[in-house]
């Protein structure tokens, strides 16, 4: 018996002893590598980043990638469309248009495409978010209160509250945009011209009479650029928020739309078939000074065209290589890069807001 429990002390003891020898893992190096796998995704500041839409699974969805063309990633992925994708003005999320439901509905998402929430509920169509600059609103159209094809202007809170009808005109009215100090709201209209109105729906008033489109606000606020067909054909034009000094800033035979401020107010960036299919142009504010941005013989987008948030470059859509692509161009012309290489249509590019 005694024998007995010395060998089992004996064993006990080596046991222990080579419990001890054996070489343990490296702690640091397993605590190193479960970090790795955990590491957050690497946000380009705010301003370097661009987002955009894209068919390439079969449908649109929107996709965000880096100004240098890196880490590109799809945001969205439905067996149905999503578009009409508007950033927040401080640039942390993002309102669009999704069909998943079977109708279009609002959705708004974070930047890196989480917490997608649905905003609108109803079986008519939903269309244009637009954020308010203090991200407190989105205005949108709707044809949930009139049929056919009356899109009324709408307002509700960011997590679809309080959805308030602002229009009751029952005609259709084209997409809504705030000014720049969240005081306003534009709206164009097939009953003729631009409307302004307080995001109430009250104190509205005709800005322009003749039929008009592809409204942009000045970032003083001072002025709206939009195109018109004022003189028979579609011109960028410019008004006065109080309705005075309109002024028909391209007056050209050829087609000249989507007008766009630079972050400086100083020049307007638009798209023009003057040359043969639809290039970018930069002139100043004024009209003065155009100059054809890219040269190439094939079409730019026809729909948008994009300022980078410094001013600096301009973001658009071109089908140059076979198939449309964002590039990014110098507003000298020069750098001009292709940022993505797909087989499928890239489009409305649309550069991430600094603030």
């Amino acid at each position: 018996m005694k024998r007995t429990v010395t060998f089992i002390c004996i064993f006990l003891c080596v046991t222990i002893l080579l419990a001890f020898l054996v070489k343990k893992p490296d702690i640091a190096m397993a605590q190193t590598i479960e970090s790795r796998a955990f590491l957050p995704l690497i946000i380009k500041p705010l301003g370097e980043q661009i987002l955009f839409m894209s068919f390439r699974d079969g449908d649109d969805e929107i996709f965000l990638i880096n100004a240098d063309g890196t880490d590109e990633r799809m945001l969205t992925d439905n067996s149905a469309d999503e578009d009409y994708a508007t950033w927040s003005s401080d640039g942390t999320q993002i309102a669009f248009v999704s069909y998943r439901d079977g109708n279009s509905e609002i959705y708004t998402m974070k930047a890196d495409g989480t917490e997608q929430n649905r905003l609108t509920q109803n079986t008519q169509t939903d269309l244009f978010p637009d954020w308010s600059p203090d991200g407190t609103k989105i205005i949108f159209l709707s044809d949930r209160d009139v049929q056919p094809y009356a899109n009324e202007v709408y307002i509700m809170k960011p997590d679809g509250s309080e959805q308030t009808r602002l229009t009751y005109d029952a005609i259709h009215h084209g997409k809504a945009i705030w000014s720049p100090d969240g005081s306003k709201i534009a709206f164009p209209s097939s009953s003729g011209g631009i409307f302004i109105m307080n995001p109430d729906g009250t104190g509205r008033f005709n800005l322009t009479t003749s039929y008009s489109f592809d409204l942009s606000w000045s970032p003083d606020g001072e002025h709206i650029a939009f195109v018109s067909f004022m003189s028979g054909n579609e011109d960028v034009c410019t008004v006065n928020v109080d309705g005075t000094g309109l002024t028909n800033l391209t007056n050209h035979w050829a087609v000249d739309v989507t007008p766009t401020w630079s972050p400086d107010g100083s020049k307007i960036a638009f798209l023009s078939y003057r040359e043969g299919g639809s290039k970018v142009f930069v002139m100043n504010a004024d009209g003065l000074g155009v100059y054809r941005l890219t040269n190439d013989s094939v079409s730019d987008q026809f729909n948008y065209c994009d300022w980078s948030p410094d001013g600096s470059k301009i973001a658009f859509s071109s089908n140059r290589d076979g198939n449309f692509e964002i590039y990014i161009i110098g507003v000298d012309g020069t750098g001009q890069t292709r940022i993505t290489n797909k087989v499928f249509q890239d489009v409305s590019p649309l550069w991430r807001p600094h603030k």
